[in-house]
């Protein structure tokens, strides 16, 4: 009994460690620092550099278990919007779930852009993210999107998804100065004019 305990405990102190790691990456990404090091990360997670990688292969590794640990944060801001809605209200009601969503993300997905050229795994991850985020879309337009002819359909669906996409909210609330608010705003009159004929 006193040896798995003492396996319990280890167990816990590991996970932990690990917690307190992945916390200090994003700790650090929230405020700006967007390469940070390995050595950055174990200084801000209160741990030496042995035992980081200890517990993680990389700082790939370590950056996978955040996007994982993301992806949970973030799961209550990407329920389906309901088609059933009218079409006002469903554009309003996705502009702030998309725009909430995009703005809890970006401290983390303007690191990883800068890394996604060099690294396999979180180029995968993501390009299944985009993938969901443009399926929500067009789930959530989905009657309108029936209307559009065929021939403008694909050029409609790509126009709502960069609409509605992180590059776009970057866009619009780093380099254009627009408050979150403003954003949104932006996103809802952007779909609007695409989807209301």
């Amino acid at each position: 009994m006193a040896q798995l305990a003492h396996i319990d405990g280890r167990l816990a102190r590991s996970a932990r460690t690990r917690h307190a790691v992945v916390d200090a990456l994003l700790d650090l990404l929230n405020e700006g620092d967007l390469r940070p090091t390995a050595a950055r990360i174990a200084e801000r997670a209160g741990v030496s550099l042995r035992i980081v990688f200890h517990h993680f292969d990389d700082l790939e590794a370590i950056y996978s278990e955040l996007a994982d640990r993301q992806a949970e944060r973030v799961k209550p801001l990407t329920a389906p919007i309901s088609v059933a809605l009218p079409f006002a209200r469903r554009v309003e009601k996705f502009a702030a779930q998309r725009g909430r969503l995009l703005e809890t993300l970006s401290p983390v997905r303007r690191s990883a852009v800068l890394m996604e050229p060099f690294r396999p795994a979180l180029a995968k991850r993501l390009k299944h993210a985009r993938d969901l985020m443009r399926a929500a879309a067009i789930a959530a337009f989905a009657p309108e999107l029936s209307k559009v002819a065929t021939d403008e359909k694909r050029a409609t669906i790509a126009a709502l998804d960069v609409a509605t996409s992180w590059v776009a909210w970057e866009q619009m609330r780093r380099h254009q100065g627009l408050s979150e608010t403003e954003a949104r705003t932006v996103m809802a009159t952007t779909i609007r004019a695409l989807l209301a004929k």
